[in-house]
């Protein structure tokens, strides 16, 4: 773990830590990098996602079949 000195924003810093439920500055700003990148994987998914949808190469009614949940068929 690297150590630096910054300037923060107090205010957003607070914001934070409140909307995260840390009581640390050093629990609040790694807990929002570990977000922000977790966010930010997960978007790239749901696009990739969408792209697939568009491409034809998902079939989103299957996916959304209750029936082929947990190794059953709806086919």
């Amino acid at each position: 773990m690297s150590r630096t000195v910054i300037d923060l924003d107090d205010d957003a810093l607070e914001a934070a830590a409140r909307e995260l439920g840390t009581s640390t500055k050093r629990d609040t700003i790694n807990t929002a990098l570990r977000e922000i990148v977790a966010r930010n994987r997960r978007l790239r998914a749901l696009h990739e996602l969408q792209d697939l949808a568009e491409e034809g190469a998902l079939d989103v009614e299957l996916l959304l079949d209750k029936r082929t949940y947990r190794g059953g068929s709806a086919r």
